[in-house]
């Protein structure tokens, strides 16, 4: 079996589509199926069902796509030792979202930009559902969430620390003397928070289903932060992200604590063997959150 024919054919089962493989994968379409079709001829089996514009995997595929996945880590693994040096090199394609861009990561990028020049960073602006998929699917090399489950189907992840959230008020605010504060008087006010799909958004407005909360999407944290701080609602936000506005005045935060937790994590496709440039990476995240778990 070439590995040129594997690696084509574990990017149409991880896609199922030979379309989108085509374009991952920067060839004509044809030449996919064309190399599909010559795996299947050398192992005289078909691997995958057409059905109508959709395909699925045979039960045969369905055997060889783990060793496939091995054999090519295998490969890129002895390639890379091969190729050595003393200095890690390689890309890694990272799925985070904003509020660990913007405010978790840039010590890490600034560490890597200056003393692991060769490690190239792509960052993929996603939220959980998308950087799930996109990591089992093989498209990113690791992912960054935010979210309360820590066991995620098809994926190994590693807990990097609780994030801690805060419902934050314009100063002044009615309801920024109040103490003791329910999900009614909550639901009271406008909500301002970033797009559905961010997990603590969904949490908060599902906490708060029963009592027909009003949201206003304002997009993206930094957007929200200026929407609460015109005096527009009320937002829960990592209390990472507005740190500096709780220490200036600029925003006031509100006496409740929400029911449910969020953790910080990273993860990558289960099975997977780390290249020493991904591992490393890994490594200093791990590093980086021990020395800032959170803002007080």
């Amino acid at each position: 079996m070439e590995l040129r024919l594997l690696v084509t054919f574990e990017k149409v089962a991880t896609v199922l589509s030979f379309t989108r493989a085509a374009a991952e994968l920067a060839y004509a379409q044809s030449s996919v199926t064309a190399q599909v079709r010559a795996l299947e001829s050398s192992l005289g089996t078909e691997l995958f069902e057409r059905l109508g514009s959709r395909i699925r995997l045979t039960e045969a595929g369905t055997r060889l796509l783990p060793y496939a996945r091995q054999i090519i880590e295998l490969a890129e693994e002895a390639r890379a030792a091969v190729t050595a040096t003393d200095e890690p090199a390689g890309t890694i394609a990272v799925g985070t979202m904003e509020s660990l861009t913007s405010y978790r990561l840039p010590p890490l990028l600034e560490l890597f930009h200056h003393r692991y020049p060769k490690v190239r960073l792509t960052l993929r602006p996603t939220l959980g559902d998308a950087t799930r998929r996109a990591l089992r699917e093989g498209t990113y090399d690791l992912g960054l969430l935010m979210e309360p489950e820590t066991r995620h189907e098809g994926l190994e992840s590693e807990v990097l620390g609780e994030e801690r959230l805060v419902l934050v008020a314009a100063p002044g605010h009615p309801l920024a003397d109040r103490t003791a504060l329910t999900a009614s008087d909550l639901a009271a006010q406008p909500l301002v928070g970033p797009e559905p799909g961010c997990a603590y958004r969904d949490l908060f407005e599902s906490h708060l289903a029963p009592h027909s909360p009003s949201f206003l999407e304002f997009g993206t944290i930094e957007a929200s932060k200026r929407g609460v701080a015109a005096g527009l609602g009320i937002a829960l936000l990592p209390r990472i992200t507005v740190a500096e506005e709780l220490a200036s005045g600029a925003l006031t935060a509100l006496d409740w604590e929400p029911p449910f937790t969020l953790f910080t994590q990273i993860a990558w496709r289960r099975g997977k063997r780390l290249p020493p440039h991904v591992g490393l990476f890994v490594e200093r995240a791990r590093h980086l959150f021990r020395e800032s778990p959170g803002s007080p």
